[in-house]
């Protein structure tokens, strides 16, 4: 009875689960990781550094001085005792124990809490250089990522979209309009889009206009910060 080969049950898990397909390589894994990891940082450390003046200008006139703010979050005394304010192109919103005035113990007047900040104490020089080294680690691991994906033709193959992408657009946006996914091993539009935006587009941004707090980079490329 052993030698009879058995019909696979619909119960079986080896069966139900169908073929494993690998999608993405080891090295693509580590990197994105890498990337992951580095974002985290970046994102807290970098919440840390705006602590230090804690609001946003548009146009070259920014500072202590200045009301032209789009973005500003401070705390105020007020006759019921010291309140946090988050002001949001002129629209003032009470932000006490979150924004402004932190829910601490003791309370503290910062931007953002020390729960959202590395390091947790104010320190702009500490947040600065942790920043800049995990900008380091995420300008490194996307270009040995990007060479290796030319090499490959990971980003010809996969990533850029392709006319047929582009001509089955309205049709992928209506599918995931009604939550009809089709998951195969080969990205859609809509992911190659997202995909090539995110590795092309917002980090790239993001790491220009991260060197324009380098006064080092300022220094070597002065027309960087007047581009943003």
């Amino acid at each position: 009875m052993d030698d009879v080969p058995r019909p696979a049950m619909a119960h079986d898990p080896e069966s139900a689960r169908g073929p494993l397909v690998y999608r993405q390589t080891i090295w693509t894994r580590v990197t994105h990781w890498v990337w992951a990891v580095s974002l985290f940082f970046l994102m807290l450390t970098g919440l840390q550094i705006f602590n230090a003046h804690p609001a946003l200008y548009i146009g070259d006139q920014s500072g202590f001085q200045f009301e032209n703010h789009v973005l500003a979050i401070y705390a105020e005394k007020t006759d019921a005792g010291t309140k946090g304010y988050t002001e949001i192109l002129g629209n003032r919103f009470e932000t006490t124990g979150l924004l402004g005035i932190s829910g601490d113990r003791p309370a503290q007047q910062r931007a953002f809490p020390s729960w959202a900040t590395v390091p947790t104490g104010q320190n702009l020089a500490t947040g600065r250089v942790i920043h800049f080294f995990f900008a380091w680690v995420l300008v490194g691991t996307l270009a040995v990522w990007a060479i290796a994906g030319l090499l490959n033709g990971h980003l010809r193959r996969d990533l850029v979209p392709t006319p047929k992408d582009l001509r089955a657009l309205p049709r992928d946006i209506a599918d995931h309009a009604r939550l009809r996914f089709h998951h195969t091993r080969d990205y859609n539009t809509l992911q190659k889009l997202a995909y090539a935006g995110v590795l092309f587009v917002a980090l790239p941004v993001m790491i220009l206009t991260g060197l324009c707090m380098s006064p080092g980079a300022n220094a070597m490329l002065p027309w960087l910060p007047e581009l943003f």
